[in-house]
């Protein structure tokens, strides 16, 4: 049985719990505080060394620490449904969305909390090192937010999923941001 530890406040934890249940695949929840700084502890850096969530822990003790990556594991042992495209083109497409909706929602949503929320003071940016906050990075993340919610609006006037024709990750990170 999977581990995966993460934050309930996080939506990469978010996309990978999703893709589970929809993978009908059983996992272990491991509840681990961003905010109480968990993520910097000893332990927890053991199976991360950028300190960041989720961790998806295997049955060896091999430990995959990106949402992405961690996705990509998921898929290849189980393709069906295929969440990443069923062929190389729907994949890029996949992909393509996937990092538009990182890149615009994902970092600016980030951008948002993390510089405005008090446990954040001195983790502004994801990873192990200390970065204070800038305040006005949070305004400007919820500016961004809106954009992205009004381009993404856009997309989903004219399809149904974001990527094509079918449902995949794309929808999954979608539905969190």
């Amino acid at each position: 049985m999977f581990k995966v530890y993460g934050d309930y406040r996080s939506g990469n934890c978010y996309k990978v719990k999703l893709m589970l249940h929809l993978l009908g695949k059983p996992y272990q929840w491991i509840p681990i505080d961003i905010l109480k700084g968990e993520t910097q502890s000893e332990a927890f850096l053991a199976k991360n060394p950028n300190g960041k969530i989720p961790v998806l822990e295997l049955d060896d003790g091999t430990c995959l620490w990106n949402s992405i990556a961690i996705r990509q594991y998921l898929e290849s042992l189980h393709p069906d449904p295929a969440l990443l495209g069923r062929d190389a083109l729907e994949r890029a497409r996949v992909t393509q969305y996937v990092l538009w909706i990182e890149h615009n929602g994902m970092m600016s949503a980030a951008e948002a909390f993390r510089n405005a929320a008090k446990g954040m003071a001195d983790h502004a940016l994801p990873g192990r090192r200390p970065i204070p906050q800038i305040g006005a990075l949070a305004e400007r993340g919820v500016q961004r937010f809106g954009y992205f919610l009004a381009d993404l609006d856009g997309f989903l006037a004219e399809r149904d999923y974001v990527a094509g024709d079918a449902f995949t990750v794309a929808d999954i990170d979608a539905l969190v941001m």
